[in-house]
């Protein structure tokens, strides 16, 4: 078992991680500049690139600081295991996608409105979670379900002050992409979620050995994306399996309230591009609400089909 102590510093850095990464994407996206935005693609690219090398260096320190070891690791089980490599093509490519739509997403909503829409992910994984891996959700987890849509739904109820935007507002159909957007990257995060879980349970892999053909996919899907894309001007997971091997659903879930929080009040006082509502604030409660009664179960009672 993990101490406490690495069980808080991992929802720690988890809140600080999915709040930062949303603000900012969001202020990049919609900063107000001269000359050319930087390329969503070419980000992906990056991202993937020090996901490759954060978990390099971290098989590096499972193994004792040894590039023998290191090397001896990273050909046995990637280079010599090239049917379980390509395992990992289809949840890579899917997540490329889904890094992709995200940019899109909070290039035309808000980050609380995204923060909370986003949270659909927890529905379309359980989904995938009972038709791939036979897993049973319990009542209070299907209540949770409810909930979630419930609010959701909420979030996304037109308002008077969205009815009559103003002169530098947003066109009136990004909202619609914004939201079409961040609906097919929950899709694609739950079935590749649940693609990736079933994989890791098949095999004695190290999670991070796992990280490592997952980023050497998506760098090479992002590449390829960002040439076909954006070619004439060219020429984001390595927290959340820390807090699924240290914390439990209950500090995920509360540190995805956090977030939520955080983002609200950031995008409202700093950023200046969030007018809550009444209505708003019931959906989100709604949210964070069934982000908690999902959890709740899977603590008092451990699914007997999990590994």
């Amino acid at each position: 078992m993990a101490s406490p102590r690495l069980k808080y510093l991992s929802l720690g850095v988890l809140v600080f991680q999915t709040t930062s990464l949303v603000l900012t994407m969001r202020y990049s996206r919609t900063l107000q500049a001269e000359g050319p935005r930087y390329l969503a693609s070419s980000a992906v690219v990056v991202a993937e690139m020090m996901k490759i090398l954060a978990c390099v260096l971290l098989v590096f320190k499972e193994h004792n600081y040894s590039v023998r070891a290191l090397n001896s690791i990273l050909r046995q089980e990637i280079a010599h295991k090239p049917i379980e490599t390509l395992k990992l093509a289809i949840p890579s490519g899917i997540y490329t996608l889904q890094n992709n739509l995200l940019y899109v997403a909070l290039s035309n909503l808000d980050a609380a409105t995204y923060q909370v829409t986003y949270q659909l992910k927890i529905l379309t994984t359980a989904l995938f979670s009972v038709s791939m891996l036979g897993r049973r959700l319990g009542v209070y987890q299907w209540l949770s379900l409810l909930v979630l849509m419930a609010g959701v739904a909420l979030v996304q109820w037109p308002s008077e002050s969205a009815a009559a935007p103003e002169k530098d507002a947003p066109p009136p159909g990004s909202q619609l992409v914004g939201v079409a957007a961040v609906l097919v990257a929950c899709c694609s995060s739950g079935f590749a979620g649940v693609y990736f879980e079933k994989i890791l349970k098949e095999s004695k892999q190290s999670v991070w050995v796992r990280n490592i053909q997952l980023g050497l996919f998506g760098l090479v899907f992002g590449l390829f994306g960002m040439l076909a894309y954006d070619g004439e001007r060219a020429l984001g997971g390595l927290v959340i399996a820390a807090v699924i091997k240290y914390a439990d659903n209950i500090l995920k879930g509360f540190a995805t309230s956090l977030s939520i929080i955080l983002s609200t009040l950031i995008s409202y006082f700093l950023l200046q591009d969030f007018n809550p509502t009444g209505v708003f604030f019931m959906g989100a409660i709604l949210v964070i609400a069934a982000t908690f009664l999902y959890g709740y179960e899977g603590r008092a009672a451990p699914n007997p089909s999990r590994a």
